[in-house]
Formats: structure tokens, C-alpha cells, sequence
């Protein structure tokens, strides 16, 4: 018994840590974002491509990781456990993470290169507040994704649960 939990203790704390890093990136994401938004609202045309490259940058890197390394991590998680309704609830949250991730691509595509970021500065208030929208949702989806396919297979929780 001993063993099985430092084994689970291995395989879901690397998990654990995963997911802690990913929601630092989360952070600097949400800092470069709030910069931008500033810059933005203080003087358009003086935003920097470079700004918006750095935010897009973040934003890339963050949904990325969320597809290939979170979200593969926590379906496998609750495979394990044999957590067939959090896979459900999972099925259902990744969908929509889907449309989230397309609304995030548009904004990279639109501000991609010099040309189509001059064109299409006059229309960043408008994406950063789409944007804003889009990942406070993205932001709730992801949490009970953690939520409900991790945190609930914990040491703490397992615990608890055999507590009550």
C-alpha cells in the first residue's frame, strides 16, 4: 500500500507540478495582457508590434500547453482513477476550450506580421476586449477541468474522502 501511494505520489505530483507552472504562465500571460490593454487604452498608435508579439507569444505558448501537455495529463489522470463521468464532463469542456483556442488563433493570425498589424491596429480595443471575454471563460473551463480530473484525485482529497 505503502508503495502504490509513492507511486501515485510520482506519477500525479509531477502532474501537481505541471499544472503550477502552467498557471504561472497563466500569470504572466494575464500581466503582458493587462500591459497591453493600457498601452492600448492610452494611446493606440503608439502600441509596439513587440508588445503585441510578446502578448501573442504568452497566449500561444499558454493554449499550447493546455492541449498538448494539461489537458492529455488530466484526461490520463482520471483514466487511471477510472473516472469515467470526469472524462464526460471533460469531453464537454474541451469542446468548448476548442472554440476558445479558434478565437484565440484569429487574434495571432490578424496581428502576425507588420502589414496586418498596422491594418488591423485600429481594431485591437475591440480583440483585447473579445479576448478578455474569451479567457476569463477559457480560465473557469480550465479550472474545473484541474478541478474535477485532479484535484479530486489527490492524497488530500482521497483522504477526505474516506473520512466522510
Amino acid at each position: 500500500m505503502l508503495e502504490d501511494c509513492k507511486n501515485a505520489q510520482e506519477r500525479w505530483g509531477g502532474v501537481h507540478r505541471l499544472i503550477d507552472r502552467w498557471l504561472d504562465e497563466r500569470r504572466e500571460l494575464l500581466v503582458c495582457f493587462v500591459e497591453l490593454k493600457e498601452a492600448c487604452d492610452t494611446e493606440l498608435e503608439a502600441v509596439e508590434k513587440s508588445q503585441i508579439d510578446r502578448f501573442s507569444e504568452l497566449l500561444m505558448d499558454y493554449i499550447s500547453a493546455g492541449h498538448f501537455e494539461i489537458y492529455p495529463q488530466l484526461r490520463e489522470e482520471a483514466r487511471h482513477f477510472g473516472d469515467d463521468q470526469a472524462l464526460g464532463i471533460a469531453e464537454k469542456l474541451l469542446e468548448r476550450l476548442d472554440m476558445s483556442t479558434e478565437l484565440m488563433l484569429a487574434f495571432d493570425a490578424d496581428y502576425a506580421t507588420p502589414v496586418r498589424c498596422r491594418h488591423y491596429l485600429p481594431r485591437l480595443p475591440a480583440w483585447l476586449d473579445r479576448l478578455a471575454r474569451g479567457l476569463t471563460e477559457r480560465f473557469a473551463m480550465e479550472d474545473q477541468l484541474i478541478a474535477r480530473l485532479h484535484a479530486v484525485h489527490t492524497p488530500a482529497a482521497n483522504a477526505q474522502a474516506t473520512q466522510t
